[in-house]
């Protein structure tokens, strides 16, 4: 195997993660002109009406949007707050960022969010409020309703997570047990104006589902989380007061049509899509033709991999659907179903999935990383894996499926010394995942 594959996948994932530049992304979606009117979407709004300028939100790239919020408004905003995971932090002179814990919500997580909800029910109807959400805002916007603890979100969502359920119907159990998710916070803000700026991490960048939603109506119903949770075989597992809130169901999230979305509008700025053009045009500048396999991909992570290395098969066996040197590419959020108590990620997960199979593939390499620069309670961003990672793994007497049945793809990859670690980089589009076949 030639020597620049490793350097060629992490070139290609960096483009990716360039792309999703959450203060870039920002930039270009908005613009001030002379007069002191700000231009975002398809609205304009004359900053000289407004009495106050509020930027509030959450998400693990609140920090860099904000930079472009003071950047392009700087003195004109009042104030403004945003929940932030620990270390995604930025120097910001009128927005104050509330670093809180992801993915399991922390105490606080919840101070920030009442902080945030207090801040929009303040605004009136000549303020201008701007809501910036980005990946990780539902873990980080956890304001329990009433009759729920901390501790009861905490282990809901930490069930969900290991019984492998998607985004969508995570995020559809959360809303129903928020005080600001589901259309929430817009319902908060209203009758000021409100624009919300948002970083999607999320498959067809569905607004109900990024974030949970907090500023967009919301479709779902206390019955669709009832029947996730069922679905799950959870109902007889989750808090008394969970099952509790769900099923007495005392107020639905605003709906389509309600009058709370009467001043807002919601802009997504940065996507998957993106990173992932992004990433391909690195690769033909590489030397290689890329190929688009998709940007929504989701399902059980295992499946997936196999997958991707059946279609690396195929490109090896006939050239089809593109002969090599190729770079195939795909995107989206995967789910891993926990079964033992290793330590590791969705893309940690994927890399050692497909390194089970590679065996058979010559001249291959894969790179399945976040783009948000952690893979589940991990300091890597993803890992490597290529034809040879089983026979390196054997000559150190390591049995690459006992790892993948333990879910402890992490400590195989970091044995290996394979592990891709890219610390914080304050942006999250999801995956990108990269196989290079020579």
């Amino acid at each position: 195997m030639k020597k620049n594959y490793r350097r060629d996948a992490e070139k290609i994932f960096r483009a990716a993660v360039a792309a999703a530049d959450p203060t870039r992304a920002v930039l270009a979606h908005l613009a001030l002109d002379e007069g002191g009117a700000l231009t975002a979407g398809l609205r304009r709004y004359d900053l000289a009406q407004f009495e106050n300028v509020f930027v509030i939100g959450a998400g693990k790239a609140g920090a860099p949007m904000a930079v472009a919020m003071e950047k392009l408004l700087g003195k004109k905003i009042t104030g403004g707050l945003i929940n932030v995971k620990e270390g995604h932090v930025a120097r910001l002179r009128r927005i104050e960022l509330n670093q809180a814990t992801h993915p399991i919500p922390g105490e606080s997580g919840v101070a920030g969010s009442r902080r945030i909800l207090e801040m929009a029910q303040a605004a009136g109807r000549r303020d201008l409020v701007i809501c910036l959400i980005s990946g990780g805002a539902s873990a980080l916007l956890p304001l329990p309703a009433p009759g729920i603890t901390l501790e009861d979100k905490q282990k809901v969502t930490g069930q969900l997570l290991a019984c492998g359920a998607t985004i969508h119907e995570i995020n559809t159990v959360r809303k129903h047990l928020s005080a600001i998710k589901g259309g929430r916070l817009a319902r908060a803000v209203y009758p000021a104006a409100l624009v919300t700026l948002i970083l999607s991490d999320v498959i067809g960048d569905d607004l109900s589902v990024i974030g949970s939603g907090p500023t967009v109506p919301d479709p779902s119903t206390f019955a669709d989380a009832l029947r996730i949770l069922t679905n799950f075989d959870l109902l007889g597992k989750v808090p008394r007061g969970v099952l509790r809130v769900i099923e007495t169901a005392k107020q639905e999230s605003p709906k389509p049509g309600d009058a709370a979305f009467k001043k807002s509008q919601n802009i997504i700025v940065g996507s998957n899509r993106l990173a992932i053009d992004a990433a391909a045009k690195t690769a033909r500048q590489l030397g290689y033709r890329p190929l688009v396999l998709s940007t929504t991909i989701e399902g059980e992570t295992r499946e997936v991999a196999a997958m991707h290395v059946e279609i690396a098969r195929e490109v090896r066996a006939s050239g089809q659907p593109v002969g090599a040197p190729v770079c195939l590419l795909s995107g989206g959020e995967t789910t891993v179903t926990l079964r033992g108590a290793g330590k590791g990620g969705r893309n940690q997960e994927f890399a050692l999935a497909a390194a089970l199979r590679l065996g058979s593939v010559p001249d291959a390499l894969v790179l399945s990383a976040g783009t948000d620069g952690t893979d589940g309670p991990t300091i890597a961003a993803g890992a490597f894996a290529s034809s040879t990672t089983l026979d390196r793994a054997a000559a150190l007497g390591m049995d690459a499926n006992g790892f993948l049945n333990r879910n402890d793809s992490f400590s195989f990859f970091e044995k290996l010394g394979d592990l891709l670690i890219t610390g914080p980089t304050n942006t999250n589009v999801m995956d990108v995942r990269i196989m290079l076949l020579g």
